[in-house]
């Protein structure tokens, strides 16, 4: 398996996932991962692959809708959710699914979640990588000395035996984790990586790779040394972007931190 270099839908929010496309094939991204949300466009597999199919680019995951802000995204029974996004990635051709663990209110589907994605992918043949979260803490002044635990099993995956995971690295920064060490407790299952970076604070902040402390390029270093054959998404928030050429530069500086570090030539 060859390495891509992949540009997350959300990167581009409050824009389209058409307009997600068209930067991935402008700057030159190898793919896409298709954040299914609140954009319609996001949650029709047709729709995707003809944007798909006009840019030349390939789907390399679909992101299931299981953010807070898109628990009503395809009805509100995570499992549901979850066969949908499998049935997108087979239409798509997208070998993973990204999942995030349940939240503590979401009982029932915690209490089967690790089995349950153990099932799902044995029956549909695709991989859920189930991603790193982190504790939920305070973000005053007054910061809680230690988070919230609002995910189960919990917010760390490499402690499940899930056969794939995801490694975030803007959550990584609010859990305080070290992110080549969680690299390696993942070993080979890890499988996808979503790409930003963060400053420590209790904000997700999905920053630009290269302007947060954990490590980025040091990351990318120790996963090409080690053979990392997985994918590589950019995931970054270029809300504050007030222009399309600000937003633009933000993805290119994001993709050439990826391709530099790690070693990948452009497309």
């Amino acid at each position: 398996m060859s390495v891509t270099i992949g540009l997350s839908t959300a990167s581009v929010y409050p824009e389209s996932t058409a307009h997600a496309f068209g930067y991935a094939a402008s700057l030159g991204y190898d793919a896409v991962e298709v954040m299914v949300g609140m954009d319609a466009l996001s949650q029709q597999t047709t729709a995707v692959a003809e944007l798909a199919d006009h840019h030349g680019l390939p789907v390399s995951a679909v992101h299931a809708p299981c953010l807070l802000f898109t628990q009503r995204v395809w009805g509100t029974e995570p499992w549901g959710k979850l066969e949908r996004s499998a049935e997108m990635a087979a239409g798509l051709g997208a070998p993973v699914v990204v999942v995030h663990p349940p939240f503590r209110w979401q009982k029932d589907y915690a209490a089967g979640f690790v089995d349950g994605i153990a099932a799902l992918e044995e029956s549909t043949g695709i991989a859920f990588a189930v991603e790193n979260m982190y504790p939920w803490r305070a973000s005053s002044r007054r910061r809680v000395a230690k988070g919230m635990e609002m995910y189960v099993p919990g917010w760390d995956p490499s402690e499940e035996s899930y056969a794939h995971l995801t490694l975030d690295l803007s959550h990584a920064a609010i859990a305080g984790s070290d992110v080549v060490a969680m690299a390696d407790r993942m070993g080979p299952r890890l499988r996808h990586v979503h790409l930003t970076d963060g400053s420590g604070s209790a904000k997700d902040e999905h920053l630009v790779p290269g302007r947060g402390t954990t490590g980025a390029a040091a990351l990318l270093r120790h996963l090409a040394a080690a053979g990392f054959d997985g994918d590589i998404v950019l995931e970054i928030n270029t809300r504050r972007c007030t222009t399309q050429a600000e937003r633009e530069a933000d993805l290119r500086e994001s993709l050439e931190f990826a391709r530099a570090h790690f070693g990948v030539p452009a497309r």
